[in-house]
């Protein structure tokens, strides 16, 4: 290796993981110049008339023997782009990038992330594919600060290297955090918690019949639950709906339990389990519960954790719980108090009772004293009704005497219209007007046959019948002439195309290489050979023999050969 000039030293070798690029040129000029070491007085720069080529090398110190010129290696485009993703992608398998989200315009059609990375000084592309933004926790957003774990991939056809996230961190705030945030004012927009809500928290039940719980059988919560519960009311019955409260898939558990116990006879329904990290709680902060607790008919109560844990589940449900003991606490009041609470309740409703028939029993005697016999009021009642009976009687009389001689004066009458009488004499008149009817229809028939008849003569004076025979005899002789004159032309033409096809079968290649003849060509551009001018040693040429009845050169049969020698001109 060469010595830069000025020092005794070779150049620092490149760094690790590069790759030679330009096929050795490098080799022989110094990559990269190191640290000067502090000589007396530093060698000035050669000059630009020393420098002997364009590659860089510089020449040689006066006395040292001569150098062998490097050899010129030119890449492709694609060659040299493969190697700068060899070394990229080799450099950066896994890295750490700090930057602000720009150009975010959603996940495409198949769920890929595509975004700009960007800070004051540079840009970077960013891809996340939709295996590993599927499990983002929160949303990007154009401005959101975040730190980008990936490996560097350069495409080829486009000459650009970009980023392959497969994790997204929040800067300044963690990515549950801002998932958090993020779910609870979409809720709050669409009326699901907060102030604004669309559906006030409701009202608990003082004593339940039944208690829906969901949560694990195995977990803490539950037996916590129950130890409460039944120990402040043992009669109280509890459904529990088992799920999954952390862990994949817990979410859709917890949700579907929820949609099942309100299907059921429960009053209200526990959501519970105990405290944990934030991770571990995280699946009463999914969108997917926090909707199925809103959807619920009955009554819902969250017991999350411990009283400093707070999740989406609290603001949505309709009473949020400190621990899963103080949910039991509130829906479960103490038998002892109840039942005492219920004695007491019955000694003053006993005692309400029995003022109140006392009461009752001293204004029935008051009212009883107060009324009159009703023997007295029935003989009253009854000469009343002898009166009314009378007086209806006679007024009844009266009025049938009345409809009697109205119903005598309607039959004198109708006796005197007679309708058979007039029934004769309307069916008489009805007679004639029917004859009448007749001579007439007769008549305008008669006289509309005669102007037919007239009309039918008129027609047949002015009836096209004979111009159209004389037209369709006019039209069959000319038909006849123009199929004889067809006849006449088809006849020429295949006379004219028989001759021209002898002559083009006199000219024809086919015919004269059918005598013996062949016409040779060359493989490489498919020229025709016709003197030995056009062909060199070391061709490869075609020979086509026209044989088989061949009616073109694709179907002649084929030889190939290679010139070895060509010969000068000889009497054929």
């Amino acid at each position: 290796m060469k010595k830069r000039r000025g020092t005794g030293e070779a150049p620092p070798a490149p760094p690790a993981g590069q790759g030679d690029l330009f096929g050795g040129v490098l080799k022989v000029v110094a990559a990269s110049k190191p640290p000067p070491e502090p000589p007396p007085a530093p060698a000035p720069p050669p000059a630009p008339s020393e420098l002997k080529d364009v590659s860089g090398a510089l020449p040689s110190l006066p006395g040292a023997p001569p150098r062998t010129a490097p050899t010129r290696t030119v890449l492709t485009v694609g060659e040299l782009t493969q190697q700068l993703k060899q070394t990229i992608e080799s450099r950066f398998p896994r890295v750490l990038v700090r930057g602000e989200v720009s150009g975010f315009r959603g996940a495409n059609a198949r769920g890929h992330l595509y975004f700009t990375l960007k800070d004051a000084e540079a840009s970077l592309d960013v891809k996340m594919w939709a295996s590993q933004a599927a499990r983002l926790r929160f949303q990007l957003r154009d401005g959101l600060a975040l730190v980008a774990e990936g490996s560097v991939d350069v495409y080829s056809p486009a000459g650009r290297y970009s980023l392959i996230a497969h994790r997204l961190e929040p800067e300044g705030e963690g990515a549950l955090a801002l998932a958090f945030e993020q779910l609870k004012e979409r809720l709050a927009a669409e009326g699901l918690i907060g102030d604004n809500r669309v559906r006030p928290p409701r009202p608990l039940p003082s004593l339940p019949r039944r208690i829906g719980v969901v949560t694990s059988r195995t977990g803490a919560a539950l037996q916590d639950f129950l130890r409460v519960l039944h120990s402040r009311h043992p009669r109280l019955s509890v459904l529990l709906c088992d799920a999954r409260v952390q862990g994949e898939g817990s979410a859709e558990e917890v949700a579907r339990g929820i949609e099942r116990l309100s299907r059921t006879d429960v009053d209200v329904i526990v959501v519970t389990r105990g405290g944990g990290s934030k991770e571990d709680l995280w699946t009463f902060n999914e969108e997917r519960v926090a909707r199925a607790i809103f959807a619920c008919p009955v009554p819902v109560v969250s017991a999350i954790g411990h009283e400093i844990d707070f999740t989406i589940s609290d603001f949505v449900a309709d009473w949020r719980a400190a621990t899963p003991s103080a949910a039991a606490e509130r829906l479960a009041p103490v038998l002892q108090d109840l039942e005492y609470d219920l004695a007491t309740q019955k000694v003053r409703l006993r005692k309400a009772i029995e003022h109140q028939v006392l009461e009752l029993r001293e204004e029935l005697n008051s009212l009883g004293g107060e009324l009159e016999d009703p023997r007295r009021r029935l003989s009253t009642e009854r000469l009343r009704l002898s009166d009314a009976e009378d007086a209806m009687t006679r007024v009844l009389r009266q009025v049938l005497r009345e409809r009697r001689e109205q119903l005598k004066a309607h039959a004198e009458h109708l006796q005197r219209q007679r309708p058979q009488v007039r029934l004769a004499e309307q069916r008489a008149r009805l007679v004639q007007l029917s004859s009448r009817l007749k001579d007439a229809m007769r008549a305008d028939v008669a006289a509309r046959r005669a102007k037919a008849a007239q009309a039918q003569l008129g027609l047949e004076r002015v009836s096209p019948a004979a111009r159209v025979a004389e037209l369709r005899a006019r039209l069959a002789d000319r038909k006849a002439r123009l199929v004889a004159r067809q006849k006449d032309i088809l006849a020429s033409a295949q006379r004219h195309f028989q001759g021209l096809e002898g002559r083009l079968d006199a000219l024809s290649p086919l015919k004269v290489m059918s005598r013996g003849y062949a016409v040779t060509f060359r493989k490489q551009d498919g020229g025709v050979v016709r003197s030995i001018s056009d062909v060199k040693p070391g061709e490869v040429l075609g020979i086509k023999f026209a044989s088989n009845g061949a009616k073109s050169l694709q179907g002649c049969e084929e030889i190939e050969a290679t010139v070895t020698a060509v010969k000068g001109p000889v009497d054929c």
